[in-house]
């Protein structure tokens, strides 16, 4: 599933967008919507931002959300292919959305959708005191809590397993009990990989492309993410993989402590 670095990236490549409008919406598979989309038809795109892995599209009246879920796309002027799901037609281009797998999601309305404003902060701009207020807080195991969105909004399986690997803290570790040094670490440790992924352009493990077609580079960085049996860049361990909160979780048993 595309996480922050991927849909900042995708964000990024599609803010040229600003000022075109949508001149007509082709949905062909009703399963990608919630509600409907009648609304969004003739407005224009004033904005293209993200929050957490939602893309939203701010349009002069109401918001345009879009989620990728595992395998959506967002292709300016792509090829139509029978897993293309809806066409936006603008004034100047189109804009399609692909997904092969169709857990994507894409809404109107008026306000932005409860689920977005839900969310919690942005793991780039929350402070690390309210950062180390809201882990002490939270009687969980660390990887469950990274990957809950109301605690930080973007993280997932790639990075959490990455931020964690780097701030030496084991994914089963209780977070209420993680130390003010080792709180400031996971803190940085998150700001540095998910700065140095966007750079890359995001992490293309599967169908992760941006809104122009091209593949990011970060997966060639990871530490420990889908590298289960090999040695440990820091120790020369064996990466090891688990299940946490249901996801498969892959770290170093020797220098990730609890």
């Amino acid at each position: 599933m595309p996480e922050l670095p991927e849909v900042e990236t995708v964000v990024r490549s599609l803010q040229s967008l600003a000022g075109r409008r949508i001149q007509n919406i082709e949905v062909r598979q009703r399963r990608i919507l919630r509600g409907k989309l009648d609304g969004a038809h003739g407005k224009r795109i004033v904005s293209v931002t993200r929050r957490g892995k939602f893309i939203v599209f701010g349009l002069d009246v109401g918001y345009l959300v879009v989620h990728l879920g595992m395998t959506g796309k967002l292709l300016l002027n792509g090829e139509i292919t029978k897993h293309t799901h809806a066409i936006f037609t603008l004034d100047r281009g189109v804009l399609l959305y692909t997904d092969s797998r169709q857990f994507g999601r894409i809404e109107y309305g008026r306000d932005l959708p409860e689920r977005v404003q839900l969310l919690g902060p942005e793991p780039l701009q929350i402070t690390f005191e309210d950062f180390h207020a809201a882990l002490h807080a939270r009687k969980t195991q660390m990887k469950a809590l990274l990957l809950n969105q109301r605690f930080l909004a973007g993280l997932g399986n790639i990075y959490a397993d990455e931020a964690l690997f780097r701030a030496g803290i084991h994914p089963r570790a209780n977070a209420s009990r993680i130390s003010r040094a080792r709180s400031q670490k996971l803190h940085s440790a998150i700001r540095q990989v998910l700065t140095e992924a966007i750079a890359a352009k995001g992490s293309s493990i599967s169908d992760y492309v941006d809104s122009e077609g091209c593949k990011g580079s970060f997966q060639d960085e990871h530490l420990v993410y889908q590298r289960t049996g090999e040695p440990c860049s820091q120790c020369g361990a064996s990466i090891q993989r688990t299940l946490v909160a249901q996801r498969g979780t892959h770290y170093c048993a020797k220098c990730q402590k609890k």
